[in-house]
């Protein structure tokens, strides 16, 4: 059974940074995209960012191009979303997603940014 858990949240003001971190437990052999999807405060779940297994293939929502980064690490079985330059609107309940059929959810992290 495929396991994550984020890490990193909290809340900070418009402008500066943080780095999500979410760690995967998940038998050795298999091959999955990572993705990072976030929950606004009265909107449904939205995708973040995407990566694929080599890292070859990423996929940022519009939103976000050009201020997040994300990156994996498939030796220690992490994926990161480092988050610069954030706005009020960034502000919801950031879930790691790993598509590893079937797909397996984190329990959600909040980050908060105040204006």
């Amino acid at each position: 059974q495929v396991q994550l858990v984020e890490s990193g949240g909290g809340s900070v003001q418009a402008g500066e940074s943080l780095r999500l971190s979410c760690a995967v437990s998940e038998r050795p052999g298999r091959v999955y995209d990572l993705g990072w999807y976030r929950r606004a405060p009265g909107k449904e779940r939205e995708v973040v960012s995407i990566i694929s297994w080599t890292g070859d293939r990423v996929i940022y929502a519009d939103a976000v191009k050009g201020r997040f980064t994300v990156s994996r690490d498939n030796t220690k079985k992490t994926v990161t979303l480092q988050m610069n330059r954030l706005k009020a609107e960034d502000t919801a309940i950031y879930y790691c997603y790993a598509d590893t059929q079937p797909g397996a959810w984190g329990p959600g992290i909040q980050v908060t940014v105040s204006s």
